[in-house]
């Protein structure tokens, strides 16, 4: 890449090196060095150079800050944004990096709850498919649904504790006495039955589903309750916040509607030209 116009379109740049051997994830692949270069212009995002300094080996990414606040909104790339908040300053104009880090790790503390509400979806997906893997004798496709539920499962918690998953959930959750941690370690490592050992997780994630719901859902209950009007489905799967949990918020709703932690309501007045009423959904 040329020096010049990295200077032109580059606010700054974060060094990021680990501390030992091993596999550090695909970022690093067998590189020393990761050097992420923040820019202000389309003509360097998302390009890359592979550099060497001697026997330092280096990876060079050009990212915008946008593309950064988009990747915290959305849950995606946690491995850069990890990368991004603990790599090393190399260099920055009038502070923008720092300024961005700020903003990063704002974002990061207000969209907790959409985190949360987040994994909890996709937990309780992999959960009810493992569920049904299991009432039909399939325990293999249960036992890889279990693991799913699990991994999601290990991600409310690390949340819970205030900490970001990345890509190393399980070792970030091994060391603080979690449950789901000792369910992991029932499933993978027990010497009872494949079937056994699936039924055992699955009654245990039969209860967390019902205590961790509420918590779990606030964001959507807040959702629902900020207008006087009920919703409809389709206006739900339309919202922007909601997007990235579409495939499971049906299923969600009607848990949470028979739990009684939504309510429903049909629309409109019945009589005999409409046969039928859309449902709306509301929380209080």
């Amino acid at each position: 890449m040329n020096e010049q116009t990295v200077g032109q379109h580059a606010i700054g740049a974060i060094g990021y090196r680990h501390s030992g051997g091993g596999f550090h994830g695909s970022l690093l692949h067998d590189f020393e060095l990761l050097v992420i270069v923040i820019c202000s212009s389309n003509e360097l995002k998302k390009q890359m150079d592979h550099c060497i300094k001697g026997n330092l080996k280096c990876q060079i990414m050009y990212i915008s800050g946008e593309d950064l606040l988009g990747w915290v909104a959305d849950g995606e790339h946690q491995e850069i944004i990890t990368c991004f908040l603990q790599g090393e300053i190399i260099w920055d104009v009038q502070r923008r990096v720092v300024s961005l880090r700020s903003q990063i790790m704002e974002l990061e503390q207000t969209l907790q709850e959409q985190y949360m509400f987040r994994e909890f979806s996709r937990f309780l997906r992999r959960y009810l498919e493992a569920k049904r893997y299991s009432e039909d004798g399939h325990f293999m496709d249960a036992y890889r649904s279990v693991v799913d539920a699990l991994y999601h499962y290990a991600c409310i918690e690390l949340i819970e504790k205030g900490i970001n998953p990345d890509q190393r959930v399980w070792e970030q959750i091994s060391h603080l006495g979690s449950v789901v941690y000792k369910l992991y370690e029932e499933l993978t490592e027990s010497r009872e039955t494949l079937e056994q050992r699936v039924e055992l997780v699955l009654l245990a994630c039969d209860f967390s589903v019902m205590s961790k719901m509420a918590d779990c859902c606030k964001f959507l209950l807040k959702i629902l309750s900020s207008r006087h009007e009920p919703w409809t489905i389709q206006e739900l799967l339309k919202h922007p916040d909601l997007v990235l949990v579409r495939e499971e918020l049906p299923m969600v709703l009607r848990k949470l509607v028979y739990r009684s932690l939504v309510r429903e309501t049909p629309s409109g007045h019945q009589s005999s030209n409409a046969a039928m009423r859309q449902i709306r959904y509301w929380a209080n």
